[in-house]
């Protein structure tokens, strides 16, 4: 028997539609700081100062909600924890637009703007986590029960067509499972109630951030070609943000490298052969972190690999690596248009040639150009061994697949809180 369409809800909660987030975080974070000044100073109505900064923070509000929107679509993102970064940014960029234009512009305003849709966007996910848990029903046949160890979502698993469990986000299906007609025409039934219905392979990749790699064929590689366009337009970035880089950091890396030769004896730059774009070599840049009689790679596949607590590592090789500074010379990589800020890290090329033996389709991961951060690192840290290799390629693969740039701004605002905490290191 069909279930009635009433009796799988998907209506979502006032709190997750559109119209009502945006439009409440205007008015919220808008007319407020402009009516608080208005009641002290009726006078302001007219004001042209006042009315450029609202329309300035009505762009930076627009652009903050559906830029978080964007990243708050990707896998492992604890939402409430980028709303800040995503609006600072998105503000930040606006107004200092428009003190380079020299527009006046209203500091309270602009402040108390900033201020309140933070405020707003984290209310409302405090609220909507409490009030609308994200909800999954599961078709049971095929590969579904691995969703158990993937926690963050109700999982409800039904078992008969019959069975009514109201008010889910979707219906999960292995596809490629022999199901009964009864589930088929259960599955066809809920798509046209408008239920999402997903493929479990689809649900997975979503909620974890890895793509399985186990039964890649040809056609799956099609699936995941990236964006040609947006590589050559990010390559372009990347060559901008680099030059300025270099010139606003210059001291900083001179200082560096000074206390490496102070500290230790050999050069202050440790060059390695790396595989890179479309599977070329290339030679990379960072600074030395270990000391120089015992290299840091050599012929030996044991060698090339860093282990937690290596007793080559420099005292201040701890540092650098912990804070990630020793990557920074790898900018000239990026200018050199051989690397990428953002990308699948590069990998030794002995260790590359070891790896692509023992792991199917590993040299694809070169079909993007290698960043210095990489979805890889901010969800992984590094890894030292095969079994880390392939959960690495996992994440690699899940990269290319949704390569855009939102992921890449995820990417960035990660990278800054593992540079903080030192997820990672070794």
């Amino acid at each position: 028997m069909n279930v009635p369409v009433v009796n799988l809800s998907n209506q979502r909660h006032l709190l997750h539609r559109v119209r009502f987030q945006l439009l409440g975080g205007l008015i919220f974070a808008i007319l407020t700081p402009a009516l608080v000044r208005v009641a002290f100073n009726p006078s302001l109505v007219y004001d042209q100062t006042l009315r450029a900064t609202m329309i300035a923070a009505m762009i930076a509000h627009v652009g903050g909600f559906f830029s978080f929107r964007r990243i708050g679509t990707f896998p492992g993102v604890a939402a409430a924890g980028y709303i800040l970064p995503t609006f600072a940014l998105s503000y930040g960029i606006v107004y200092l637009t428009i003190f380079l234009l020299r527009i006046d512009y209203s500091r309270f305003q602009a402040a108390g703007s900033l201020t309140l849709s933070i405020l707003w966007y984290f209310s409302l996910n405090l609220l909507g986590r409490r009030l609308d848990p994200y909800n999954l029903a599961v078709i049971p046949g095929g590969v579904v029960s691995r969703l158990e160890a993937i926690p963050g979502v109700n999982w409800h698993w039904l078992v008969s067509p019959s069975m009514i469990i109201e008010r889910v986000n979707g219906v999960v299906v292995d596809l490629r499972a022999d199901l009964s007609h009864e589930w088929e025409r259960y599955i066809a039934d809920q798509a046209l109630a408008g239920v999402p219905v997903y493929h479990v392979k689809h649900i997975t990749e979503s909620l974890t951030g890895r793509v399985e790699i186990e039964h890649l064929s040809e056609n799956t590689l099609g699936s995941l070609n990236p964006n040609q366009a947006y590589i050559k337009i990010k390559q372009v970035i990347d060559w901008i943000c680099a030059v300025a880089a270099l010139i606003v950091i210059s001291p900083l890396l001179l200082l560096v490298a000074i206390i490496i030769r102070m500290e230790s004896s050999g050069p202050a730059i440790f060059r390695q052969e790396r595989l890179g774009y479309g599977g070329k070599s290339f030679t990379v840049y960072k600074f030395r972190t270990m000391t120089v009689s015992s290299p840091e790679v050599q012929n030996i596949r044991s060698l090339a690999v860093t282990k937690p607590g290596d007793s080559r590592i420099t005292r201040i090789g701890h540092f650098l690596r912990r804070s990630r500074i020793d990557e920074l010379p790898q900018i000239f990589n990026i200018v050199r248009s051989e690397m990428s800020w953002i990308g699948p890290r590069p990998e030794a090329t002995i260790l590359s040639s070891h790896y692509s033996v023992s792991l199917p389709f590993y040299r694809y991961r070169n079909i993007v150009r290698p960043g210095i951060s990489g979805w890889a690192q901010v969800n992984q840290g590094y890894v030292s061994d095969d079994d880390d290799e392939i959960e690495k390629l996992h994440y690699d693969f899940y990269y290319i697949k949704n390569f855009s740039p939102w992921l890449d701004i995820l990417i960035v605002l990660r990278t800054l809180k593992t540079m903080l905490s030192g997820f990672g290191a070794r």
